[in-house]
């Protein structure tokens, strides 16, 4: 007895991907200018860059339009990924004038957060917890200072935050107290980490840390 032959599935159709928002026109004509800064991977700009761009663009860019634009520019998520990550301001050559503020950089940073988590069904805290520590880090304030300036009014933010540069502040800590019993012992990086239980590469590196720091 021959078997039923199974019905032949339909083919799947590719799902159609919703059509991407088209870009702002001025936009287009400020990234094939200056690619460095608008193009796929944004830099961070410096204040006061829309001065600047009136005088480079004249009369041919209306000034609600380039307002417009840099609006929009400022509030992608590459944008405010680049400021997150903590790259400096950049002039039109491209050439760094200054830092982002603190307070800036840990915005971006919570910004991209939500907007990658609300995407992803993995919980993104963790990644987010060392960028706020680096960025705490990298501030050169004090843990009360810094809290102070970057709280917001988003509660289990403010805690992330606080659990974060808690947990930084204690190991730089540690670090500026292994840094004083190393340069007042006068061993070897070797016995000084033999001391205390550790490898002589880690040792190193932590006493490394605290110098910059210093």
């Amino acid at each position: 007895m021959n078997a039923t032959p199974t019905p032949a599935r339909p083919a799947q159709r590719p799902r159609k991907q919703a059509p991407s928002a088209p870009r702002h026109p001025v936009l287009i004509q400020l990234a094939e200018r200056w690619p460095a800064l608008f193009g796929d991977e944004p830099r961070p700009l410096k204040r006061g860059i829309y001065e600047d761009l009136s005088v480079a663009l004249g009369d041919t860019v209306k000034a609600e339009d380039l307002k417009a634009a840099l609006a929009l520019h400022t509030r992608t998520t590459r944008y405010l990924n680049a400021v997150a990550t903590g790259q400096p301001r950049r002039d039109l050559n491209a050439l760094v004038v200054e830092e982002v503020a603190p307070d800036q950089r840990h915005h971006a940073i919570v910004e991209v957060h939500r907007r990658r988590q609300q995407r992803s069904a993995e919980d993104l805290t963790p990644q987010t917890r060392q960028r706020v520590v680096r960025a705490f880090e990298a501030s050169g304030l004090g843990q009360e200072a810094y809290l102070t300036l970057v709280r917001g009014r988003d509660e289990a933010i403010n805690a992330l935050t606080e659990a974060a540069v808690g947990e930084a502040s204690a190991t730089m800590a540690r670090e500026a107290a292994l840094l004083r019993a190393f340069e007042s012992g006068g061993q070897s990086v070797e016995d000084f980490a033999a001391g205390y239980g550790m490898t002589p590469d880690v040792a190193q590196r932590m006493l490394n840390r605290a110098r910059q720091r210093r």
